[in-house]
């Protein structure tokens, strides 16, 4: 019988002893203990709701505006002899403060002809009375013929007319005189001006643009759903039907319109100035449908203030904080409490997690009144006292229970309970179907 060959016996020899290994290690191993999955409760900050009164700010932006703007212009042609030196742009006058001075020997020369004409008038009105009494006389006593008296009681109403006639034109000439100096109809500052010393002037000619420095108004627009946070003045009472006996305190009286803080860059820091909504626009935008608010400040350049403040200046881009409405037994929380009930339908409603004593998580459906950059207020939804998340969570299950931070809660894993909700379930919830 032939020698098995080295080559085959080698191979066989450590197949076989691989298998003893194998049984070997089979016939030993240790027994597996089965434990239950281990589960990691959430570790969640919370933050105590308390009723609190909240004021809304509407914020808006706009450009400084005069209340009052208009052209200065002569109603008498001549001259310019003399310029107020407040008649530069960026000068400030008084009301009635002379500003432009016209050439007025013409004028002259017309009262004094006027008043000439005057005294002739008058002299030949009261020659025509005293006529027209003596004819009267004469007719009375049968002397007259009714012809005279006719002619006398003519002479006499044109005399009267030219009378009358005589002193519109002495009125006429003394107003043309008096209009040969410009003055200022109200407080105010000189936009610009196009007038000099020698040149002459033409009756309604535009010579300088003039506006009022006693109050600036602001236009600041904004979306109709901001409106609701703010009073919005109302029509004066007598423009409106009163309806009520109350009614009178509606009324858009300029001191009981909201307040207004404004806030601008200027002369290298920021400036804040105060004011007051004082109505609305006229109208919608109908191109933005926005509404626009008018806010007035008043003595914007600081004429009448003891110290000297920073000038509001016509044209400086502002920031508006409008004061709103005081919404009482509100809940102020920041904006992290906040959760979107259902990110797929836009009409959910807002949600926050709240946990109770037991450490259990709650989803709680609330009234959203306003969310603001760094909070949210709350209307209702919320009781006080209740400790709501501010958390973020990748899945919540109704009454999932929490670790709350702070209260001591063990951080170790703990054996889960098949029969209550935790995180793996919320995990499986949030997972895709297969």
């Amino acid at each position: 019988m032939p020698r098995p060959s080295p080559k085959l016996v080698w191979p066989l020899a450590i197949l076989a002893v691989g298998v003893v290994a194998i049984a070997l290690l089979v016939a030993t191993r240790p027994d597996v203990e089965l434990k239950p999955p281990a589960q990691v409760t959430p570790l969640v900050r919370v933050i105590e709701a308390e009723p609190t009164d909240w004021r809304f700010v509407v914020h808006s932006q706009g450009t400084v505006e005069p209340r009052n703007e208009s052209e200065l212009v002569p109603q008498v042609a001549g001259e310019v002899e003399w310029i107020s030196p407040a008649l530069a742009s960026g000068g400030f006058f008084r009301p009635g403060e002379a500003l432009v001075r016209i050439e007025d020997a013409d004028y002259r020369v017309a009262l004094t002809t006027a008043r000439a004409a005057l005294a002739r008038a008058s002299s030949e009105s009261q020659r025509a009375q005293n006529e027209l009494v003596r004819q009267t006389t004469l007719k009375e006593k049968g002397v007259a013929s009714e012809a005279r008296f006719d002619d006398a009681s003519n002479a006499a109403s044109v005399a009267a007319a030219a009378l009358d006639e005589a002193k519109a034109l002495v009125d006429r000439a003394e107003r043309d005189l008096e209009r040969t100096v410009l003055r200022a109809a109200f407080e105010g500052r000189v936009r610009s001006e196009r007038v000099d010393v020698g040149q002459f002037v033409n009756r309604g000619e535009s010579i300088a643009t003039l506006y009022s420095v006693d109050f600036v108004e602001v236009s600041l627009p904004l979306p109709d759903r901001e409106l609701r946070y703010v009073d919005v003045p109302r029509a004066p009472k007598h423009l409106r039907a009163a309806t009520t006996e109350n009614t009178a305190t509606e009324d858009a009286v300029p001191d009981r319109g909201p307040e207004v803080v404004l806030r601008a860059e200027f002369a290298g820091s920021e400036q804040t100035w105060l004011g007051r909504v004082v109505r609305t626009a006229g109208e919608i935008d109908p191109q933005t449908r926005m509404v626009r608010l008018v806010a007035r400040v008043a003595d914007p350049y600081g004429l009448h203030a003891e110290t000297e403040p920073v000038p509001l200046a016509v044209g400086l881009f502002v920031r508006a904080e409008i004061q709103g409405r005081t919404a009482h037994d509100v809940f102020v929380l920041p904006r992290a409490a906040l959760r979107s009930g259902n990110p797929m339908d836009p009409d959910a409603s807002e949600e926050v997690h709240v946990v109770d004593a037991e450490g259990r998580l709650h989803i709680r459906p609330v009234e959203v009144l306003r969310t603001e950059p760094e909070v949210v207020v709350i209307g209702t939804g919320l009781a006080a006292g209740d400790r709501v998340s501010i958390s973020p969570l990748r899945a919540v299950v109704e009454g999932m229970r929490v670790r709350v931070a702070g209260d001591g809660a063990p951080a170790e894993p703990v054996a889960a309970d098949p029969t209550e909700p935790d995180a793996a379930q919320a995990a499986a919830a949030e997972a895709p179907a297969s």
